[in-house]
């Protein structure tokens, strides 16, 4: 997450809204399990568009996590704020993850050029995503004891 941070903070706040729009175009298609199925994921209400989520952990000795992320593509703020997350967090075990600090969505210098109710979504996500790691882990490792 830092060396994103990094690279929007290289830049103008005009290029940080491009780097933006660009990671929001690179958010991948949800996989078929999801695709077509918002009522198995999780709405993020902190989001001014609609966003949904789904964090798995897998069941492996880093506890990997694998995010996924439905938005609109007229809403390209939003869905720029899940690719920023995505590319940071996703593929990463389960602590690093939980290490994030939870300011970390002001780290990329973009609360100049978005409106706190925006920035409020992106912290939304994050702490979310947390929260779901969390309780997938906490899951498997009580499988695990069982």
């Amino acid at each position: 997450m830092a060396e994103l941070a990094e690279d929007f903070h290289a830049v103008s706040e005009k290029e940080r809204l491009q780097l933006l729009l660009e990671l929001s175009q690179e958010l991948p298609a949800l996989p078929e399990r999801y695709a077509g199925h918002q009522e198995v994921m999780e709405r993020v209400d902190e989001c001014q568009s609609p966003l949904f989520l789904a964090v798995e952990v897998v069941d492996d000795a880093p506890r990997t996590v694998q995010l996924f992320f439905d938005a609109p593509a007229e809403s390209p703020t939003t869905r720029g704020f899940a690719g920023i997350l995505r590319e940071s967090l996703d593929g990463l075990p389960a602590e690093e993850v939980l290490a994030v600090p939870d300011d970390a969505p002001y780290r990329f210098g973009l609360a100049d050029a978005v409106s706190p109710l925006r920035m409020r979504g992106m912290v939304g996500m994050l702490s979310r995503i947390k929260r779901q790691v969390r309780l997938r882990r906490e899951a498997i490792d009580a499988e695990g004891r069982a």
